[in-house]
């Protein structure tokens, strides 16, 4: 089953393959096509991880730093007839 990513990148609608044998989320696909190193990201994911006293912490911690990185609308889709 083939599946797609479509997003917004600082307004621009964009659409990338995506295969969880390359990246281990949408979120690291998106920022591999945009070219953006998430080294000091995934750090600090790590750090709210640890910390973080409820689970829900790290989705929001991802989804603000990635709207602060120009992202916005990011869908995983299980095959392109749903595009």
């Amino acid at each position: 089953m083939a599946r797609a990513i479509t997003y917004k990148f600082k307004g621009q609608p964009r659409k990338i393959a995506f295969s969880y044998d390359k990246f281990r989320d949408i979120y690291e696909a998106v920022a591999a096509a945009e070219g953006i190193d998430l080294t000091a990201f995934l750090k600090m994911e790590q750090q709210v991880a640890m910390t973080a006293k409820r689970s829900a912490a790290i989705k929001d911690f991802r989804q603000k730093e990635f709207i602060r990185f120009g992202f916005s609308d990011i869908y995983l889709h299980k095959d392109d007839s749903e595009l």
